[in-house]
């Protein structure tokens, strides 16, 4: 009887671990392991796989051709900080009060119709007049919940590797370093060491652990300004540039484009590591970019503007998701998506609870990675400052021009369909993106309809969410 009760203990050793490790492969696959990878003022068109020249991206062509490409993938904010603030809460700018890094508009303000926040006014009296119409912030509020704050508890391990851009609190994250190698602080642009640093310390993070579910916030510096790389890099696109004829060379910049290597290579050892310990089919990688690119390098043609506008080369990024088995290689997806649609997507991939009381403006948009669709929504942006830059140009005295990349404005996207609400004057430009991909065309006389129904539909959101709309004339304006 005794040498039964051995032989069945045996047995149960042997078949025990088989049977726990199976049910927690069962348990495992239920919740994928998320990366999110992005680059900081990368172009819509500045890789491979978006039609960019010069510029090589080998490896996140590669990736893209195992993902789905989204082509009309958007940024929810024109600039850095409104973006990661609208990702990390799923609320759009009004909500978190965050539109532009600094907090203030940028640029001359005696061209500046309406009295904003400014950088430039001297007046203190104005400025404290200006400051005082509506909230602005940098530093998004620690009452806010976050995607590592939702997937937490649900069982993930979280970590932000790289630029964080939103104040102090790290939001629940479990590890949190700028530049891989120290705490949650400090800027690092221009570091030509900091993306292989990150990526170091990002793949350490899946090593460690491969055996739960892990949420991967990989955000890189590159290839924000000032424009440098590692020198052989550099030399490598220099020689390439004098290759071709001079007429070609339009305004493609070296070191620009060793930055944009750098972050190519970071996506290839990240995919490469997730592969090599089988974690692939349990994983899903967003590669993205957090705004429009620069104007003096990015490859933006036939978009309008920049970085910093709500005109299309501010917002329109490039975007790849991938996760073999459930998303198809080499698919598309034409479905306008934006920043605030990952946290109700992640939080349904992963099975975690969206946050009480708090708005989620996102939905989310697994379905389409699936090959489905979702219902069709309007998407929003709102800007109620100024920003110099190509984009809105204009007359001002002595016969002159001067230009806006962002202006006091609210845009919206629903279908081919695009409008802007320029608050200076309270008009509004209506485009047909299909049609007119450069937003050169305003046809709102010619679809009045149309533009009563969106402009109505603009209204009630600017109610809802508390949008400001500045309204003081500015009493140092020369513009007539």
């Amino acid at each position: 009887m005794m040498r039964l009760q051995h032989v069945i203990l045996a047995l149960l050793l042997l078949i025990t671990p088989c049977a726990i490790v199976q049910a927690a492969g069962t348990a495992r696959a239920d919740k994928p392991n998320i990366v999110f990878i992005m680059a900081d003022d990368l172009g819509w068109k500045d890789v491979g796989f978006m039609g960019a020249e010069f510029f090589q991206t080998p490896n996140i062509d590669h990736f893209a051709s195992q993902s789905m490409v989204f082509n009309a993938a958007y940024s929810s904010g024109p600039n850095c900080s409104p973006t990661r603030a609208c990702l990390m809460t799923g609320t759009y700018t009004p909500r978190h009060h965050i539109y532009t890094p600094g907090g203030k508009s940028k640029g001359k303000t005696e061209y500046m119709r309406l009295l904003v926040p400014s950088q430039g006014l001297k007046n203190s009296q104005l400025e404290d007049k200006a400051n005082s119409q509506f909230p602005i912030t940098n530093d998004l509020a620690p009452s806010f919940v976050c995607i590592p704050e939702l997937l937490g508890p649900a069982g993930y391990v979280t970590a932000r590797l790289g630029k964080w851009h939103l104040g102090d609190d790290t939001q629940g994250f479990d590890l949190s370093s700028s530049d891989g190698k120290g705490g949650p602080g400090g800027d690092f642009y221009g570091d030509v060491d900091v993306a292989e640093q990150l990526t170091d310390r990002a793949v350490k993070f899946i090593e460690d652990n491969k055996d739960k579910p892990f949420f991967l916030y990989l955000t890189h510096w590159d290839v924000h300004s000032p424009w440098k790389a590692r020198e052989a890099i550099v030399q490598k696109y220099e020689k390439l540039l004098e290759q071709l004829p001079s007429g070609e060379r339009k305004k493609f910049n070296p070191a620009y484009a060793a930055m944009i290597e750098a972050v190519d290579t970071s996506v290839k050892r990240v995919v490469d590591k997730i592969d090599e310990l089988g974690l692939g089919d349990n994983t899903l990688i967003v590669f993205t970019s957090d705004n429009g690119g620069m104007f003096r390098v990015s490859q933006l043609e036939p978009l309008r503007a920049a970085k910093g506008s709500l005109f299309e080369g501010g917002v329109r990024i490039p975007m790849a998701i991938r996760w073999p088995g459930k998303i198809k290689p080499g698919s598309t997806c034409a479905t306008p998506v934006t920043s605030v649609d990952f946290l109700p997507t992640f939080s349904s991939l992963a099975g975690a609870a969206l946050p009480k009381g708090q708005p989620v403006d996102g939905v989310d948009i697994s379905p389409l990675m699936f090959g489905s669709s979702i219902p069709e929504r309007t998407i929003f942006w709102h800007y109620p400052l100024y920003l110099e830059g190509p984009g809105l140009e204009f007359e001002v005295p002595g016969g002159k021009t001067y230009s806006w990349r962002g202006f006091p404005s609210t845009a919206l996207r629903r279908g081919d369909w695009k409008m802007i609400e320029f608050h200076e004057d309270n008009s509004i430009g209506l485009y047909n993106l299909k049609d007119d991909p450069s937003e050169q065309n305003n046809v709102a006389d010619k679809f009045p309809e149309i533009a009563k129904s969106l402009r109505d539909e603009m209204d009630r959101w600017q109610k809802e969410t508390g949008a400001p709309i500045p309204t003081i004339k500015n009493p140092n304006c020369v513009l007539k």
